[in-house]
């Protein structure tokens, strides 16, 4: 007898393509392209890079703001989920996040990220209840439960 799939599961595909090949194919001693595209179906496709310390193009995605950005809005989803779950009137809510890559353990890897939202209640909105709520986004964020660098939530609420 086969087990049940989880009610939690959900499966996730894109294509990454090496769009550089345009550019001319890998040679030893020679620069090369690093842009690339990720495809998903149905969806526009994201133009990436690497960063420029890394001889990739800034006015691209690189994978540090990717995982960053999925850090980012995991959390807001949860939160606003919670949100609403709870009858907290949100207005806006806004994340100025960042993350550090350096080198740990002798490899480099992302070290730390820290999110800073900022959320804008509606009038009659809890002011502790908002802030306790972006605790438990933290734990429910699975995108966060699955990295193995510390993610630290530096909430700020304002109200009318």
């Amino acid at each position: 007898m086969s087990a049940t799939p989880s009610r939690h599961r959900h499966e996730y595909a894109l294509r990454a393509v090496w769009t550089g090949a345009a550019k001319g194919a890998l040679a030893a001693g020679k620069d090369y392209s690093r842009d690339l595209e990720i495809r998903i179906a149905g969806k526009p496709a994201v133009a990436g890079s690497t960063s420029s310390a890394y001889g990739g193009d800034d006015g691209k995605h690189n994978p540090e703001d990717l995982l960053l950005a999925a850090l980012s809005t995991c959390h807001l989803q949860s939160y606003l989920a919670l949100a609403v779950r709870a009858g907290l009137p949100v207005a806006a809510y806004e994340d100025d996040a960042s993350c550090i890559v350096d080198m740990k353990d002798g490899r480099v890897r992302v070290t730390e990220a820290t999110l800073r939202p900022t959320v804008t209640l509606a009038g009659g909105g809890d002011v502790e209840k908002a802030t306790r709520l972006h605790a438990q986004a933290h734990q429910i964020c699975f995108i966060a439960n699955s990295v193995s660098f510390p993610v630290t939530v530096e909430p700020r609420i304002v109200t009318p």
